[in-house]
């Protein structure tokens, strides 16, 4: 039975390997990328910064809105307080998150910027330098093997092709010696081109094992040099991890406001101002002030008489007693009931202090 030779490739496994030729360019691109990526993040957070501001701009706009509304609010006593703590707390919390928009834009930027030039440099075609030292080394590492391999899917093709031939002239033959019309002539012709097939197939076959020999021998020294120059691309692509990895704690450690000790310091005081809220002494505030605690002068009876000098005077009952005033031009005195004595004055100055008890108004007279 003869073998059906098939035209269909088996799938090449390999086809996307870092080994076949110029399979290590997506490593060369990866140290390109390292550069528009710092620039990528430095965007990102400038984006983020944007945020910030406009959140420390919006905290200020409602506190300018709201202060003079909770100063001027029906509330009073310690909630007056702890509702203006809000508007206190809203202040600070606008002036740190504008210091972290200035802090993205200046510190972690500039940290960035600096570190992809150190890293970084242009060439002045066009390209990096590191990269392009990348881009060699892979390149002449993989020349000789490539190369080999070359003359290696050659000789491969060849054979295949042999293999065709071969395989169809076996076909012929065997058609024909079951052909009783097909003279002896042209049988014997098709023995003999398949035995030519056959025998070139093996020479070719023979090409074909010699030069993957060759390739299979080189393939260590090939897979030292390539990893070589892999390793250096690796380092690089270690130091740009780790360096971005620390800028992006940096980052986190300036947006991560529940560690910032400002902030916690901030919501603290917020929260001392809301739990000193103490009813009874709100309510005792507002009886002093506008309840029963307020003092008051209760209405009684008010007595007015006229001195020599013609201006009214008045004085309560329970304070002092009004006698008979004779109008005969002799000065006014004034009685103290505390120490018995009279004065020519309008008020008791007895010991040098105005005098406490009630007094009782006298007027001397000329009889």
């Amino acid at each position: 039975m003869s073998v059906i030779y098939s035209e269909v490739a088996v799938e090449d496994v390999s086809g996307n390997s870092f080994w076949m030729p110029n399979n290590y360019s997506s490593t060369v691109k990866r140290t390109e990328d390292g550069y528009r990526l710092c620039d990528e993040i430095v965007a990102c957070f400038q984006d983020r910064a944007k945020i910030e501001r406009q959140y420390a701009l919006q905290m200020e706009e409602w506190t300018r809105k709201w202060k003079p509304l909770v100063d001027s609010s029906p509330m009073y006593g310690s909630l007056l307080r702890a509702w203006q703590s809000f508007m206190t707390a809203t202040e600070r919390l606008s002036e740190l998150h504008t210091q972290i928009q200035k802090t993205l834009v200046t510190d972690d930027a500039d940290k960035i910027r600096n570190w992809q030039r150190e890293t970084y440099h242009r060439k002045i075609f066009g390209g990096f330098k590191e990269s392009c030292e990348i881009d060699n080394g892979f390149y002449k590492a993989q020349k000789p093997w490539a190369k080999k391999l070359k003359k290696v899917e050659k000789s491969k093709a060849a054979y295949h092709k042999a293999c065709k031939k071969e395989h169809f002239a076996t076909i012929r033959e065997n058609n024909g010696k079951i052909n009783p019309e097909l003279s002896p002539e042209k049988l014997k012709k098709l023995t003999e081109d398949h035995e030519k097939y056959t025998h070139d197939k093996e020479k070719v076959k023979q090409r074909y094992e010699k030069s993957l020999q060759e390739l299979n021998k080189y393939n260590a020294k090939y897979m030292e040099e390539m990893e070589t120059v892999f390793d250096q691309s690796q380092q690089m692509e270690q130091k740009k991890i780790l360096f971005l990895k620390q800028a992006l704690h940096s980052v986190h450690k300036h947006l991560d406001i529940t560690s910032n000790e400002s902030v916690q310091i901030v919501y603290n005081d917020l929260n001392q101002a809301i739990m000193s809220v103490n009813e009874q002494d709100d309510l005792k505030w507002w009886r002093n002030k506008h309840g029963p605690g307020m003092l008051m002068n209760w209405p009684q009876l008010e007595l007015i008489f006229a001195s020599s000098t013609g201006v009214e005077s008045r004085c309560r009952a329970a304070d002092c007693e009004e006698e008979e005033s004779e109008r005969d031009g002799q000065s006014e005195v004034i009685q103290c009931h505390t120490h018995g004595k009279q004065h020519e004055q309008t008020s008791c100055k007895c010991d040098g202090s105005a005098c406490a008890s009630s007094v009782r108004l006298l007027r001397t007279g000329s009889g």
